[in-house]
């Protein structure tokens, strides 16, 4: 980056960044913002996130956009008793029905789902009798690859597959091999539909070995969590578990951490943990890592596939354990599996570059 460029970034950070800070949580007022002001920050956004836009006049059509979300923004974090933030994420130019469009491709049904329940593995069912950890998380302990981007592709259900075995096979071998989501979008087209959605069941059923850098990851099978919060904490208690959620909200596509937009704006939040509105439309997948509770709040730690420009640098934290309901927070609980692996990879690469079984 040149010096000119790096000097003219470094006088609209400056210049704005008071107004920024009063404009995100101290200014009441915060609906009278200058066009400037806006300007100024939308600019410092725009360099932060690498944006170009090449269409005649879809600079100043992504800015208005970008003002109605930050003025969305602003109302949510002015609000009082929030137990998280919004911020000005890698989606803060997108309209909501845009977001939806580009970045959700789970496929689900009701008709499914009652199979589903049907056809829940006993495995993981909570008893009165179990004991499980007040908090778990399988980042700590290596079973998580680092956060992937399914970029502008509706292959939110690969991503989570991936994840679930990828976390599983670490488990069972000691060993992290990280796998390609690509690779499920090419080659699954039975059931699942590639940049158009799908579904993990179908992937984990059709998809299995996979190769990588001539390792071959295998499992043994797959099986579905029964529809509760309890059964849910059971089994990320084991492994980290494929879930479907409802993320179509603009809540959700503005969510942040306590880095609120990668602009140097910090500000220590004691929690970032999702309260707000959603449904149980399910239609994104991601994985469940782990769970905790914060300050009273119990949580889901969910990995998602959208980079680590959005959220707790590429995560959410979910509200866990909500009362009067089986669903879970945005129906995390309804649609869980999970692969099984009882033993190291049952496949191995051949001299010649086959798969042969062992």
């Amino acid at each position: 980056m040149s010096i000119i460029v790096i000097t003219t970034f470094l006088l609209i950070f400056f210049a704005y960044l008071t107004n920024a800070n009063d404009m995100f949580y101290n200014n009441k007022n915060n609906n009278n913002n200058t066009d400037e002001e806006v300007k100024g920050i939308y600019e410092i956004w725009l360099a932060e996130h690498g944006k170009i836009y090449n269409g005649v006049g879809e600079k100043g059509k992504r800015f208005e956009i970008f003002k109605d979300n930050l003025r969305f923004i602003e109302e949510h974090n002015n609000s009082k008793n929030q137990t998280y933030v919004l911020g000005l994420n890698r989606f803060a130019d997108l309209t909501n029905e845009e977001y939806r469009t580009m970045f959700l491709g789970t496929k689900s049904d009701a008709r499914r789902r009652v199979v589903k329940s049907k056809n829940a593995s006993h495995r993981y069912v909570f008893r009165a009798t179990d004991h499980v950890p007040e908090s778990v998380d399988w980042r700590k302990k290596g079973a998580v690859a680092p956060i992937k981007d399914q970029g502008s592709c509706g292959s939110c259900w690969a991503f989570s597959t991936v994840a679930a075995v990828e976390g599983i096979n670490q488990i069972a071998t000691g060993e992290m091999i990280t796998l390609s989501e690509q690779e499920l979008v090419d080659c699954d087209t039975m059931y699942n539909d590639g940049c158009n959605g799908g579904l993990m069941d179908y992937a984990f059923n059709l998809s299995f070995p996979m190769v990588k850098n001539a390792k071959v990851v295998s499992i043994d099978d797959y099986e579905d969590v029964a529809a509760n919060e309890k059964a849910l904490e059971k089994a990320v208690a084991h492994q980290p578990i494929s879930v479907a959620i409802e993320a179509s909200g603009r809540a959700f596509q503005l969510y942040s951490s306590v880095n609120i937009h990668k602009l140097f704006i910090i500000l220590n939040f004691s929690n970032c943990i999702f309260t707000g509105k959603c449904g149980t439309q399910l239609d994104h997948g991601v994985v469940v890592v782990g769970y905790g509770t914060e300050n009273g709040v119990d949580y889901w730690v969910v990995r998602n596939s959208w980079g680590t420009n959005w959220g707790e640098d590429g995560y959410i934290k979910m509200e866990r354990n909500i009362k009067d309901t089986n669903s879970g927070k945005c129906g995390i609980a309804m649609e869980g599996s999970y692969p099984i692996k009882n033993a190291i990879n049952k496949i191995t690469m051949g001299e010649e570059g086959i798969i042969r079984s062992t």
